[in-house]
């Protein structure tokens, strides 16, 4: 008769821990919410959990561990969130499937301000997401359903290239072409793409960190005018 009881155990241990990670992602997301990044720290996640600092030190190495989780856990929402936009427009329509996108972003950024901050500026230092950080793979998930569609729009040639690129740029955008999947993407049109995601990132930031409340109270319309001009930038017809 084979003996079951180790592999049941293993299980609940598995199913315990598994549930323990999602309590800490929980309080870790609310503290963030509710008091700042600063706010969340071991200590305050096992406060919550009702553990002590050391007892969370099984699910989590430490403050950048627990972090780079956090930050991890909302890189994937956050492409989940893009992905579904996405998926609201045909297929073969890149520029008005990166228009919702677009659109996601800003909506998923306005109603998380938060967690916007904490993915984008880096209020922390424990956010960041260098190559062999654990949040960096997540990173570039997110990172991909935006450069995903404007590769398909370079594929139909209407990108606007520079004549000349500064050899300087030629480093720092080799990065961003191995995660292409293989894809001849000139550095040139790579270059369009770093410009446009800056333009759309800069739209939105604004907004959420209330930096145009001096002149709009409706800053839609402006997001709206980024938009078309970005996509005009990476050679939508429609645009």
């Amino acid at each position: 008769m084979t003996d079951t009881s180790g592999a049941a155990a293993g299980r609940r241990r598995h199913r315990v821990r598994e549930e323990a990670l999602a309590d800490a992602m929980r309080i870790a997301r609310r503290l963030l919410v509710e008091e700042g990044p600063a706010a969340v720290t071991v200590r305050a996640v096992a406060r919550e959990m009702g553990l002590t600092a050391p007892g969370l030190y099984r699910y989590y190495a430490g403050h950048r561990e627990l972090v780079q989780a956090l930050v991890s856990h909302l890189y994937d929402e956050l492409a989940a969130a893009l992905a579904a936009a996405r998926e609201r427009q045909p297929a073969d329509r890149p520029g008005p499937r990166l228009r919702e996108v677009a659109r996601e972003l800003r909506r998923w950024a306005l109603a998380h301000p938060n967690e916007f901050t904490l993915l984008f500026a880096k209020p922390v230092a424990d956010a960041d997401t260098a190559p062999g950080a654990a949040a960096h793979d997540p990173s570039w998930r997110f990172g991909t359903v935006v450069l995903g569609l404007m590769v398909e729009l370079w594929r139909r040639g209407g990108v606007r290239v520079p004549a000349d690129l500064d050899p300087g740029w030629a480093a720092q955008l080799e990065e961003v072409r191995e995660h292409l999947s293989g894809e001849p993407v000139p550095l040139e049109a790579i270059y369009v793409f770093v410009a446009s995601w800056a333009r759309l990132y800069g739209a939105v930031a604004v907004e959420v960190f209330g930096h145009l409340d001096f002149a709009l109270t409706d800053p839609g319309p402006l997001f709206e005018h980024t938009v078309d001009d970005v996509l005009a930038m990476l050679g939508d017809p429609a645009a």
